[in-house]
Formats: C-alpha cells, structure tokens, sequence
C-alpha cells in the first residue's frame, strides 16, 4: 500500500506542472496575435478585414488536418518526440512572426503554426494515458487543460506589455523563446511509459503499468482507426464537440467586446470584468475533475454544466441591456459551466475505446473542435457586426450549448465488461 500511494505521488508531482507548462505555451500565439494587430503588425503588413479572415482559417487548417497523423505517432512511436519537435518548431514560428515582412509569409507561417499545435492536445492526452490510470485520469487532464484559461489570463496581461515597451515585433520574438527553451526541459524531464521512468522504483513501474494493462483487458478490441470512426459513440462525441466548441470559442474571441457594447466601462475595468469568467472555469474545473473521478462518473458531470452554459447565455440574451450587472453575472456563470466538464470529457473517450485507436479518436474529436471554434469566432463577429447587436450572437452560441448538451445526455454510458479498480485497492 505505502509503495502504492508513493507511486501515485511521485507521478503527480513530477508530470503534472510539466504537462501544464507544456499546454499552457501552446496558447502563447493564441493569446498573443490580437494583440499583435492591434499594436501595428495589421498596419505595417497591409492586413485588410479578408486578410484577417484568411490568416485565421490558415491556422485551423493547418490544425484540423494533422491531428490524426499525430496521435497515431504519439501511439505508435513516441508522444515524447513528437513533442520535442512540436516545440521546437513552433517556438521558431512564433519568433519568426516578429521578423516577417509581408502578409505572404504571414500566411505560411499562420498555417505551419496551426500544423504545429495541432499535435500538441492529441500528444499530450495520449502521454498522459500511457502514465494516469482510470481513478486518476479525469483530474490529469484537467490539470493538463487548465493551461488553457490561465494562459489566457496572464499572456494577455503581459503581451499588452511586451507590445507596448517593445512593439509587436519585440513581443513575438521575446514570446516565441519560451517553447525552444522548454523542448530540452521537457526532453530530459519525462520519458513515455512508467516502464522507462529510471526515477521509479523496479516494483513501482510494474505496479503501475500493470494497473494500465488490467484496464485495457476490460475494454472490446477495436481492429483500427476506420473501424473506431465508425463507432456512434465517436460520431456523437465528434458532432457533440464541434457544438461545444462553437459556443465556447465564440464566447472567448468576442467577450470583452459584447461586454463594451453593453456599458460605457473603461478598458481596465473592462480587462478585470473579461477575466471573471476564467477565474471561475479554473475553479469549476478543478471540482468537476475531482468529483469525476471520486465518483467514477464521466457523462453525468458533463452534460449538466453544458445545459448550464447554455441557459446562462440565453437568459443573458433576454436580459440584454437593462441589466448590465445581472447580464454579466450570467456571462460569468456561463463561461465557467462551459469550461467546467474538459476533464471528464476526454477521460470518457480514453475509457470506451482501446488504446491502439483512442488516441487517434481524441485526435478526431479534437479536430471537430477546432472546426467548430473557427465557426464559432467567425459566426459570432459576423453576426455582431451584421446585425449590430450581440443578441443574435448570443442566441447563436446558447442554441450550439443546447445541441452539445443534448447530444451528450443521447450517449451511452461505460461499456459493457469495464470495471473500475480505486488507487490502492486489489486487482482481481
């Protein structure tokens, strides 16, 4: 029991803020680009509204195509290198955005961008599979996930800074050295199964890997990629986060101007107000994981926050501007419920399909997703700009809400013949 309990310790501690870290600087450019424009870069490169558009569609192209092609690397060879490189190379990228002098080179360096971080969300999750058993594995990619809400806080404090002391070039190039520093970090700090790890006692990788083999006894062989697409669990989840993302990306790129266009605040209160719902999403995100796993329930804390999520954006869309406050403490209420349920969410994938083909299914997922946040920060702007207003915008992302959270309550739940084993118990 003690060299159990040791085991499980150790992994926390070690992989845990190196996964963060590690997700966390993949959402540097995400941050960042804004801010870029609005200090020059979209001046000085001629980038015109269309421009704007494309560069935007470039990166989730790039970012929906070769996410498959990464998770079956990471599965098959290395989620170890795969990430060494990612890094590496999107480090250079970002840098390079500093230095580009015309809109052409913008558009390749937006699109291997995109190619870059793609691999990194499949990559991550499928590392974390090979290390984090069932019991732990909602709280894992929570942690992992969280990189993303935080990120947004901090990096867009700090490159409002970098780009006003420094200008946009300045900003990029500082902003692109993080991640090459990182990817020899992260090279020496991990290897890609317990078995490898040299800082884990003999016994305790066997333990632990024993503990991931029993899992995958338990779960229905799938032959391969094809056969797992086919699956209506893997449609469903595809559909169901193409919806999700819709809503929530939406919310993100467009929230602190649907905040200004209900009020007459400043740009500092409006700064503070934007990051309320973030401050909430860590909290709810946290909570959410611990009880998925405490509970070893996945979809009945998934489908309940997006429903919340939803209603919060409609009822803020009724409100409209004859409250600010009330419509705002809706926002908030909204944005945390839709970020809530991430860790669940991708420990249910992980758990209803082997391990030869999840990954390449998360990758799938996933890339519905980034579908579904172009369409979603780009419907959302258009709407905003064609009608004038937010109320159409709000209607638009609490009926894609809607949709995820029903699609999500039409799932089935665990497979049959899966068991579930607490740390620290006997597995029989």
């Amino acid at each position: 029991m003690q060299s159990d309990r040791r085991a499980y310790g150790n992994r926390w501690a070690r992989l845990i803020p190196i996964a963060f870290i590690t997700y966390s600087l993949a959402y540097l450019d995400r941050a960042n680009y804004s801010f870029g424009a609005a200090a020059g870069m979209a001046a000085d490169l001629h980038i015109t509204e269309g421009a704007s558009s494309l560069l935007g569609a470039l990166f989730f192209l790039g970012y929906f195509f070769f996410q498959i092609p990464a998770a079956a690397y990471a599965e098959r060879r290395s989620a170890k290198v795969l990430i060494f490189w990612s890094l590496l190379l999107w480090g250079v990228l970002a840098s390079a955005t500093g230095i580009i002098t015309n809109i052409t080179l913008l558009y390749i360096d937006r699109f291997l961008l995109g190619v870059m971080e793609s691999v990194v969300l499949p990559g991550m999750l499928i590392f974390l599979s090979h290390w984090f058993t069932k019991s732990e594995r909602s709280r894992a990619n929570t942690f992992l996930i969280l990189g993303n809400p935080v990120t947004v806080l901090w990096m867009s404090i700090l490159s409002g800074y970098l780009a006003q002391s420094f200008g946009w070039r300045g900003m990029f190039i500082i902003e692109g050295l993080p991640p090459v520093i990182w990817a020899f970090c992260w090279w020496n700090l991990v290897e890609d199964r317990p078995a490898q790890a040299k800082w884990l006692d003999p016994a305790e990788r066997i333990e632990v890997e024993n503990k991931l083999e029993e899992e995958q006894r338990a779960l229905p062989p799938v032959k391969n990629y094809a056969e797992a697409f086919r699956t209506p669990a893997v449609i469903l989840l595809a559909i169901q986060y193409f919806c999700w993302s819709v809503g929530i990306y939406g919310f993100i790129l467009w929230l602190p101007s649907m905040l200004k266009a209900g009020s007459t605040i400043g740009l500092v209160t409006l700064g503070w107000l934007s990051a309320a719902p973030y401050l909430l999403a860590v909290l709810l995100m946290i909570g959410c994981s611990f009880a998925s796993d405490r509970l070893n329930r996945r979809k009945a804390l998934i489908w309940p926050f997006l429903l919340i999520g939803a209603f919060a954006l409609y009822g803020s869309y009724l409100i409209g501007a004859s409250s600010f406050w009330l419509s705002f403490f809706l926002l908030v209420i909204a944005g945390g419920a839709m970020y809530a349920p991430y860790g669940p969410f991708f420990a249910f994938i992980a758990e209803i399909l082997p391990r030869n083909v999840a990954g390449g299914a998360m990758a799938l997922i996933n890339s519905c997703g980034a579908l579904g946040s172009f369409v979603g920060s780009y419907v959302v702007g258009w709407l905003n700009g064609a009608t004038g207003g937010t109320g159409a915008s709000f209607l638009f992302m609490s009926a894609a809400m809607l949709a995820s959270a029903l699609l999500t309550m039409s799932l089935r739940g665990r497979p049959a013949g899966l068991r579930f084993t607490p740390v620290g118990a006997s597995v029989h």
